[in-house]
Protein backbone atom coordinates (compact mmCIF):
# COMPACT_ATOMS: atom_id res chain seq x y z
CA UNK A 1 0.00 0.00 0.00
CA UNK A 2 1.75 3.21 -0.98
CA UNK A 3 1.77 6.41 0.02
CA UNK A 4 0.51 7.96 -3.29
CA UNK A 5 -2.50 5.52 -2.96
CA UNK A 6 -3.87 6.13 0.73
CA UNK A 7 -3.13 9.49 1.96
CA UNK A 8 -4.03 9.04 5.46
CA UNK A 9 -2.10 10.50 7.80
CA UNK A 10 -1.19 9.64 11.48
CA UNK A 11 0.84 11.79 13.72
CA UNK A 12 2.82 10.27 16.79
CA UNK A 13 3.61 12.75 19.19
CA UNK A 14 6.09 11.75 22.16
CA UNK A 15 5.37 14.39 24.61
CA UNK A 16 8.45 14.51 27.11
CA UNK A 17 11.12 14.38 23.76
CA UNK A 18 8.51 17.43 21.80
CA UNK A 19 8.65 18.89 25.36
CA UNK A 20 12.18 19.19 25.70
CA UNK A 21 12.93 19.94 21.67
CA UNK A 22 10.45 23.19 22.17
CA UNK A 23 11.90 24.10 25.27
CA UNK A 24 15.75 24.13 23.94
CA UNK A 25 14.22 26.42 21.42
CA UNK A 26 12.64 28.79 24.00
CA UNK A 27 9.09 28.56 22.95
CA UNK A 28 5.68 26.61 24.04
CA UNK A 29 3.74 24.10 21.99
CA UNK A 30 0.54 25.37 20.99
CA UNK A 31 -1.21 21.96 20.45
CA UNK A 32 -4.65 23.32 19.31
CA UNK A 33 -2.68 24.96 16.29
CA UNK A 34 -0.93 21.69 15.62
CA UNK A 35 -3.87 19.57 15.22
CA UNK A 36 -5.15 22.43 12.68
CA UNK A 37 -2.03 22.34 10.59
CA UNK A 38 -2.17 18.77 9.75
CA UNK A 39 -5.76 18.69 9.00
CA UNK A 40 -5.06 21.49 6.97
CA UNK A 41 -3.02 19.33 5.13
CA UNK A 42 -4.86 16.15 4.61
CA UNK A 43 -6.72 13.21 5.72
CA UNK A 44 -5.16 13.43 9.54
CA UNK A 45 -6.85 10.19 10.68
CA UNK A 46 -5.08 10.46 13.88
CA UNK A 47 -3.20 12.09 16.20
CA UNK A 48 -1.48 10.36 19.08
CA UNK A 49 0.18 11.75 22.45
CA UNK A 50 2.74 9.84 24.51
CA UNK A 51 3.56 10.82 27.82
CA UNK A 52 4.06 8.81 31.29
CA UNK A 53 2.70 10.18 34.74
CA UNK A 54 3.09 10.26 38.26
CA UNK A 55 0.21 8.86 39.84
CA UNK A 56 0.94 8.22 43.15
CA UNK A 57 1.01 12.02 43.58
CA UNK A 58 -1.82 14.33 44.93
CA UNK A 59 -1.71 16.59 42.12
CA UNK A 60 0.54 15.89 38.62
CA UNK A 61 1.68 19.77 37.12
CA UNK A 62 0.71 17.50 33.42
CA UNK A 63 -2.44 16.34 34.00
CA UNK A 64 -4.78 19.55 32.68
CA UNK A 65 -2.83 19.45 29.58
CA UNK A 66 -3.64 15.49 29.14
CA UNK A 67 -7.47 16.18 29.97
CA UNK A 68 -7.63 18.72 27.47
CA UNK A 69 -6.00 17.15 24.49
CA UNK A 70 -8.39 14.00 25.17
CA UNK A 71 -10.98 15.99 25.14
CA UNK A 72 -10.12 17.64 21.80
CA UNK A 73 -9.33 15.28 19.14
CA UNK A 74 -5.87 13.73 20.28
CA UNK A 75 -5.76 9.76 21.58
CA UNK A 76 -3.87 10.28 24.56
CA UNK A 77 -1.46 7.24 25.43
CA UNK A 78 -0.41 7.38 28.99
CA UNK A 79 1.15 4.70 32.01
CA UNK A 80 2.58 5.34 35.43
CA UNK A 81 6.11 5.89 35.93
CA UNK A 82 8.74 3.78 38.24
CA UNK A 83 10.77 5.06 40.42
CA UNK A 84 13.84 3.99 41.54
CA UNK A 85 17.18 4.81 42.88
CA UNK A 86 20.89 4.97 41.30
CA UNK A 87 24.07 4.34 42.00
CA UNK A 88 24.69 7.65 43.69
CA UNK A 89 21.55 7.33 45.84
CA UNK A 90 19.67 9.84 44.03
CA UNK A 91 15.80 9.00 43.33
CA UNK A 92 14.88 8.69 40.47
CA UNK A 93 12.00 8.40 37.79
CA UNK A 94 11.67 6.45 34.55
CA UNK A 95 8.89 7.31 31.97
CA UNK A 96 9.64 5.85 28.83
CA UNK A 97 6.94 5.11 26.18
CA UNK A 98 8.74 4.01 23.38
CA UNK A 99 7.41 0.65 23.23
CA UNK A 100 3.54 1.91 23.10
CA UNK A 101 4.33 4.39 20.67
CA UNK A 102 6.20 1.32 18.31
CA UNK A 103 2.75 -0.87 19.18
CA UNK A 104 0.23 1.48 17.92
CA UNK A 105 2.47 2.77 14.95
CA UNK A 106 2.76 -0.86 13.70
CA UNK A 107 -1.21 -1.46 14.02
CA UNK A 108 -1.61 1.72 11.71
CA UNK A 109 0.86 1.30 9.45
CA UNK A 110 -1.64 -0.48 6.79
CA UNK A 111 -4.05 1.88 7.95
CA UNK A 112 -1.67 5.24 6.56
CA UNK A 113 0.13 6.76 4.10
CA UNK A 114 2.16 8.78 6.19
CA UNK A 115 3.18 8.78 9.74
CA UNK A 116 4.98 12.35 11.49
CA UNK A 117 6.99 11.42 14.48
CA UNK A 118 7.51 14.07 16.47
CA UNK A 119 10.85 12.68 18.13
CA UNK A 120 14.41 13.16 17.76
CA UNK A 121 14.89 9.93 19.73
CA UNK A 122 17.27 7.63 18.30
CA UNK A 123 15.66 4.44 19.37
CA UNK A 124 12.94 4.84 16.68
CA UNK A 125 15.22 4.14 13.83
CA UNK A 126 13.64 0.27 13.53
CA UNK A 127 10.41 1.45 14.08
CA UNK A 128 10.89 3.94 10.86
CA UNK A 129 12.45 1.06 9.06
CA UNK A 130 9.66 -1.56 9.67
CA UNK A 131 6.72 1.45 8.75
CA UNK A 132 8.64 1.86 6.09
CA UNK A 133 8.62 -1.60 4.33
CA UNK A 134 4.75 -1.60 4.81
CA UNK A 135 4.95 1.41 2.26
CA UNK A 136 4.22 4.35 4.72
CA UNK A 137 6.26 7.41 3.98
CA UNK A 138 7.96 8.75 7.38
CA UNK A 139 8.37 12.41 8.36
CA UNK A 140 10.64 13.03 11.92
CA UNK A 141 10.30 16.22 13.63
CA UNK A 142 13.00 17.38 15.78
CA UNK A 143 15.64 20.20 15.39
CA UNK A 144 19.19 20.55 14.19
CA UNK A 145 19.31 24.17 15.67
CA UNK A 146 20.28 23.06 18.58
CA UNK A 147 24.02 21.98 20.26
CA UNK A 148 24.07 19.61 20.36
CA UNK A 149 21.26 18.49 17.51
CA UNK A 150 17.88 17.14 19.49
CA UNK A 151 17.43 14.79 16.98
CA UNK A 152 19.93 11.63 16.42
CA UNK A 153 21.56 10.89 13.20
CA UNK A 154 20.21 7.74 12.40
CA UNK A 155 16.81 8.53 12.93
CA UNK A 156 17.08 11.61 10.30
CA UNK A 157 18.95 9.70 7.93
CA UNK A 158 16.28 6.95 7.84
CA UNK A 159 13.28 9.24 7.47
CA UNK A 160 11.41 9.91 4.20
CA UNK A 161 11.64 13.53 4.92
CA UNK A 162 12.90 15.94 8.07
CA UNK A 163 11.15 18.69 9.37
CA UNK A 164 13.22 21.17 11.75
CA UNK A 165 10.62 22.49 14.32
CA UNK A 166 12.22 25.95 14.24
CA UNK A 167 9.96 25.95 10.50
CA UNK A 168 6.82 24.96 11.94
CA UNK A 169 7.26 27.45 14.68
CA UNK A 170 5.19 29.93 13.26
CA UNK A 171 2.32 27.66 12.58
CA UNK A 172 2.34 25.74 15.80
CA UNK A 173 3.70 28.05 18.45
CA UNK A 174 1.92 29.57 21.44
CA UNK A 175 1.69 33.41 21.24
CA UNK A 176 4.67 34.26 23.50
CA UNK A 177 1.89 36.53 24.73
CA UNK A 178 0.52 33.90 26.52
CA UNK A 179 3.95 31.86 27.94
CA UNK A 180 3.75 33.20 31.00
CA UNK A 181 0.34 31.51 31.99
CA UNK A 182 0.42 28.29 34.39
CA UNK A 183 -2.22 25.40 33.48
CA UNK A 184 -5.17 25.71 35.66
CA UNK A 185 -5.11 23.08 38.48
CA UNK A 186 -8.18 21.54 37.43
CA UNK A 187 -9.49 21.52 34.18
CA UNK A 188 -12.62 23.84 34.32
CA UNK A 189 -15.56 22.08 33.14
CA UNK A 190 -15.76 17.92 32.13
CA UNK A 191 -18.15 17.47 28.96
CA UNK A 192 -19.54 14.28 27.62
CA UNK A 193 -17.06 12.35 24.71
CA UNK A 194 -19.55 12.84 21.63
CA UNK A 195 -20.18 9.76 19.58
CA UNK A 196 -18.11 10.21 16.87
CA UNK A 197 -14.90 8.98 17.42
CA UNK A 198 -12.28 10.70 18.69
CA UNK A 199 -9.85 10.81 16.08
CA UNK A 200 -12.82 11.90 13.59
CA UNK A 201 -13.68 15.24 15.81
CA UNK A 202 -12.38 18.59 14.65
CA UNK A 203 -11.24 20.29 17.52
CA UNK A 204 -13.99 23.09 18.98
CA UNK A 205 -13.05 26.18 20.46
CA UNK A 206 -12.82 25.28 23.99
CA UNK A 207 -13.73 27.90 27.27
CA UNK A 208 -10.22 27.37 29.09
CA UNK A 209 -6.71 27.71 27.54
CA UNK A 210 -4.85 25.30 25.96
CA UNK A 211 -2.88 23.93 29.38
CA UNK A 212 0.95 25.15 28.35
CA UNK A 213 3.96 26.78 29.79
CA UNK A 214 7.28 25.49 31.61
CA UNK A 215 7.53 22.56 34.24
CA UNK A 216 4.66 20.20 32.64
CA UNK A 217 7.64 17.55 32.09
CA UNK A 218 9.28 18.74 35.67
CA UNK A 219 8.19 15.55 37.41
CA UNK A 220 9.83 13.18 34.62
CA UNK A 221 13.59 12.12 33.95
Amino acid sequence: MSAAINSKVALFIDGANLYATAKSLGFDIDYKKLLREYQSRGNLLRAFYYTAIIEDTEYSSIRPLIDWLDYNGYSVVTKATKEFVDQTGRRKVKGNMDIELAVDAMEMADHIGEMVLFSGDGDFRSLVEAVQRRGVRVTVVSTISTQPPMVADELRRQADQFVDIVDLQAKIGRDPTERGERPPREPREVREPRHTPQFLQRPTPARERVPAGPDLYEDEE
